[in-house]
């Protein structure tokens, strides 16, 4: 796949959210929000490849996501320290939802 950088400015959360209902995603999201959506599909596998390249405070926050909700809590650790974040007392939907949220507006 390719994904652009660019991140629509113009879609809110619930536009986001809405579109977990199509079978492809939307254009020109950047490649953390590409990750959420691909996650939030099912496709752990790609999320982890996208967010292995992306990096970043945002990169390292979804990769220590990724690595709770895979239950891997050591890995998510560390990518919680790499992105300058706590491990956080939420469920991961309400995790998944904050960094949705964060990216859509940065």
């Amino acid at each position: 796949m390719n994904y652009n950088k660019n991140t629509s400015k113009l879609m809110t959360f619930e536009e986001f959210k809405k579109t977990l209902n199509q079978s492809i995603p939307p254009e020109n999201l950047s490649p953390n929000l590409m990750a959420l959506w691909l996650d939030a599909k099912g496709e752990w596998e790609e999320a982890h490849t996208i967010v292995q390249q992306t990096g970043g405070p945002e990169g390292n926050w979804i990769h220590a996501y990724l690595h709770r909700k895979e239950g891997d809590q050591a890995n998510a650790s560390y990518w919680y320290s790499r992105a300058g974040r706590q491990k956080p007392d939420v469920t991961l939907e309400a995790e998944w939802e904050e960094i949705v949220r964060d990216l859509l507006v940065s």
